[in-house]
């Protein structure tokens, strides 16, 4: 089987204003693809905006939170999507210097450990990720190198691409925005006085219910819905 997986990442820089950070991938076979990013543009037909519009966690609001809950019950009850995610709960407690390596080394390790708990011996994928900045090609290129290095003498085979597109471009690219944006939320401390979004909690709480997971733990291995890993430091 053939299979296409679309990654994203949230609050990833080592030095911002979040203390989690968010690393998620959504997959499904490739020849469902097109019937995936039709029903999601038959969501945004029945809820009166354009085809082409791109829905991201950014732009939940009270006015649009009907349109983002009906996306994530889509993702919930097609059987053919899945979704991965690792959570870096607390930024503020990586040691870098200890182990040796750099922000971006270790960025690649925790991009890897998402994506090895979706790969079979048996199967075959192509993997694509959001385009962040200038730097966003090399990034995929060094990925599939740390990918390759990493599996066994048969990667070649098991990844068939790795490349950037735009996620205002891909229909489905945008479901991952939406879940790693809503599993961030759940797990950011805010500072003292920070009113919180109640539609972006509407979203949260709905994932939650779908899901069956508080979204700030490691669920079971084989969890093929949604399969988190809370990654801690020193682990």
């Amino acid at each position: 089987m053939l299979y296409n997986i679309y990654c994203d990442e949230t609050c990833h820089l080592e030095h911002d204003s979040s203390n989690a950070m968010v690393l998620g991938a959504v997959w499904c076979p490739q020849f469902k693809l097109k019937e995936i990013n039709k029903h999601i543009r038959q969501i945004k037909k029945r809820n009166h905006i354009s085809e082409t519009m791109e829905m991201k966690w950014t732009k939940i609001s009270p006015a649009k939170v009907d349109l983002y809950k009906d996306l994530v019950h889509y993702f919930f009850d097609d059987y053919d999507l899945h979704f991965r995610g690792v959570i870096i709960p607390d930024k503020t407690k990586l040691s870098h210097d200890e182990y040796n390596q750099t922000h971006d080394i270790w960025y690649y390790k925790m991009y890897f450990d998402m994506l090895k708990v979706i790969f079979s011996p048996m199967d075959c994928y192509e993997i694509y990720i959001d385009i962040k900045d200038s730097n966003s090609s090399q990034k995929a290129k060094k990925l599939k190198e740390v990918c390759c290095n990493s599996i066994n003498v048969f990667s070649q085979k098991t990844i068939h691409r790795l490349q950037t597109i735009r996620s205002d471009e891909v229909q489905i690219m945008q479901i991952v925005d939406i879940i790693i944006g809503a599993i961030c939320y759940e797990n950011r401390i805010f500072p003292k006085g920070f009113v919180k979004s109640q539609a972006k909690q509407e979203i949260v709480d709905l994932i939650k219910k779908r899901s069956g997971y508080t979204l700030h733990k490691t669920t079971l291995l084989r969890e093929e819905k949604v399969n988190l890993l809370a990654w801690k430091a020193g682990e």
